[in-house]
């Protein structure tokens, strides 16, 4: 991943994969086993993606959007079951509709949030709400350094517009840079 970060580091947005204790607090308290459909952003190198596929149903239908070819390559040789889109999770419908989803009880995300423009955390946050299903829930973590950046709090006051309910997990302190879990409900 930090070769990644060095080559592009808006598009990486991390130095290292999630702690295993981050990857278990991004899919805890948000009924994903119960979930009939679950959709992954920006998997990165997959740690996340191995809590989802223990926490859902074999009827669950899951699938994960990955922009970057090198990470989407490492994914796809350790999960070998799992369908991987090499696309911008601003076409998530599409996605969704190619799939047989009108729309989407869980998405779970990886991106790198306060690294994006205003303009592109809006574009990215409408099509997540978009393709939810009522009362839908959203997770996403950010770390907690970058909550000194103007672009982490506009996200925080976009997801308070977008969302009808956000909450925030403690601070996972054993995850390199530390990290708390937004979890959102539309």
């Amino acid at each position: 991943m930090l070769k990644q970060f060095l080559k592009n580091p808006v598009k990486t947005g991390a130095l290292c994969a999630s702690s295993p204790l981050l990857s278990k607090t991004m899919t805890e308290d948000i009924s994903i086993e119960k979930a009939k459909s679950v959709v992954e952003l920006g998997p990165g190198t997959g740690a996340v993606t191995r809590h989802i596929i223990k926490s859902i149903s074999n009827e669950t239908v899951f699938f994960a959007v990955e922009l970057n070819e090198e990470f989407l390559h490492i994914l796809k040789e350790k999960f070998p079951d799992v369908k991987f889109y090499n696309d911008t999770a601003a076409n998530l419908n599409l996605m969704a509709s190619a799939e047989g989803l009108s729309n989407i009880d869980v998405i779970v995300s990886g991106l790198p949030w306060a690294s994006f423009s205003p303009q592109l955390q809006e574009e990215l946050l409408s099509a997540i709400t978009k393709s939810l299903s009522p009362g839908g829930i959203f997770t996403t973590f950010a770390y907690l350094q970058g909550m000194l950046l103007p672009s982490a709090w506009n996200f925080k006051k976009l997801l308070n517009k977008h969302f009808s309910v956000v909450a925030k997990s403690h601070v996972v302190w054993r995850n390199i840079p530390p990290a708390f879990v937004y979890r959102c409900r539309k």
